[in-house]
């Protein structure tokens, strides 16, 4: 039997349960300092990292000016971000990866649909002149142009049909809506064409 003597403490711990403690210590430290996971980036920092709110507006004019302000900007992030094909901000009709093809197709290819405005403006313009001659001419021109249309049109939905089978085989695709969809599209100026074209002529999709 051991006695303890007055005023005297018990032995110090054993090198290795105080080695133990302390690591559990350590470690305990670190998650609660929030160590032991990757240090964020900057950017990723400064992203999360949000300002005083702003103060709340005082007068009815302000409240609104500030109203507008916001649906400025979020009318200008959906035109973004619908201009560069991104599926959160377009129309029903734009969406998926299979509408995305069919814009790519069009887009890598040289239409004579995208010549329809110009054709058209000349035809338009042949008309009002007096002349007989013109005005025949301009008729001549105007319907051949319709003939290679057609021509082009049945050789691009033609494409279109393959290139979407290929490409998603066990999918239920309407076709007759797939194909007008891309002939609408080829037949618009490609600067003007919404989305944006992702892909340069030539590509094949």
């Amino acid at each position: 039997m051991k006695l303890r003597l007055p005023g005297r403490r018990d032995a110090a711990p054993t090198p290795d349960a105080s080695s133990a403690d302390s690591g559990e210590l350590t470690q305990e430290l670190l998650r609660a300092g929030g160590k032991g996971r990757p240090t964020p980036r900057r950017n990723e920092a400064q992203g999360r990292r949000q300002g005083p709110p702003p103060p709340p507006p005082t007068t009815r004019k302000e409240a609104y000016k500030r109203m507008r302000e916001q649906q400025a900007l979020r009318r200008s992030e959906t035109r973004q971000g619908a201009a560069r094909g991104d599926d959160s901000f377009l129309p029903a009709r734009d969406r998926g990866p299979v509408r995305k093809l069919v814009r790519d197709v069009v887009d890598g290819r040289r239409n004579i649909g995208s010549l329809f405005l110009a054709v058209a403006a000349v035809a338009l313009i042949g008309t009002f002149v007096p002349s007989l001659a013109v005005k025949a001419y301009s008729s001549f021109v105007l319907f051949g142009f319709f003939v290679l249309l057609v021509i082009d049109s049945v050789v691009l939905g033609r494409k279109i049909k393959q290139t979407v089978l290929a490409r998603f085989p066990d999918q239920d695709h309407r076709m007759k809506g797939l194909v007008w969809y891309g002939i609408s599209r080829s037949t618009m100026i490609r600067r003007w064409r919404f989305p944006k074209p992702e892909v340069s002529l030539g590509t094949k999709a």
